[in-house]
């Protein structure tokens, strides 16, 4: 399809990128793997750098890295699991700022992608977490983890009939399968978005006779990135605290 002198790519185009090693194989890698790698290797960078120089006043990476992790363990450790979340701080920020990094590649120069937009990224973190949050439940309650989630107290047992299917399938099969689909959808329709804008833009400025729209599609492009950067912290934001409250009620079903 054409728009004025460019061409609007098909959808695979903006997300199955060609092999460049080990093609044809479950070892190939694309761009979305080398994104996944540089993530990686730029999370880990930011915390080492931030640990080599400890200052009793933290400043530059220091400060930030000490500022971004205390909001971490402050709003979503304490905030959900009390006192005792403070030791799963370590694991929950560097979720929080693996998964930020990944969505804020969506509108980096040059790169403009945001692997989280594969669903392979967004399913391995849905099944760590609910790996971590079954093994928990019965590690802390066991058998007893399936019979309070099957046969909740304080409700008639006649609606157990009813009731008992529905949670087994919301704890094991949904809340995976929304945690995958939340992160997954939202950063695929914020990269078309982008994408369509962009390409509006850029075809409008080859048209003279569309002067007078000229000016929208370059706007609603600028605004679409500034939301990204809202999308992409607030992704990384929800999917740790959803974390953080699974691994909480395996820990301590009272709650």
């Amino acid at each position: 399809m054409l728009l004025g002198a460019f061409e609007v790519p098909p959808l695979s185009h903006l997300f199955v990128w060609d092999e460049l090693l080990f093609e044809g194989t479950p070892f190939a890698i694309n761009k979305t793997v080398i994104l996944v790698i540089v993530v990686s290797v730029l999370v880990c960078a930011f915390f080492i750098l931030a640990a080599r120089r400890q200052a009793l006043v933290p400043v530059g990476i220091q400060n930030l890295t000490e500022t971004s992790y205390l909001l971490v363990e402050e709003n979503i450790s304490v905030g959900v699991m009390g006192e005792e979340g403070k030791r799963w701080t370590p694991f929950l920020a560097t979720m929080f700022f693996w998964i930020f990094v990944l969505n804020i590649f969506e509108i980096i120069p040059g790169v403009q992608f945001p692997p989280a937009s594969r669903i392979a990224i967004p399913a391995y973190l849905a099944l760590q977490t609910w790996l971590i949050f079954v093994f928990l439940g019965f590690k802390h309650q066991g058998l007893k983890y399936l019979t309070n989630i099957a046969f909740p107290p304080g409700v008639p047992k006649a609606f157990y009939v009813i009731l008992t299917p529905i949670e087994l399938i919301s704890v094991f099969i949904i809340r995976p399968f929304s945690l995958a689909v939340r992160l997954f959808a939202n950063l695929m329709a914020g990269h078309l978005l982008l994408t369509v804008f962009a390409l509006m833009t850029a075809a409008f400025w080859t048209a003279n006779w569309y002067a007078i729209a000229l000016p929208l599609p370059f706007f609603m492009t600028v605004a679409l990135t500034a939301f990204e950067i809202l999308v992409a912290v607030l992704q990384a934001y929800i999917f740790t605290m959803l974390t953080a409250v699974y691994v909480a009620d395996s820990i301590h079903p009272e709650h």
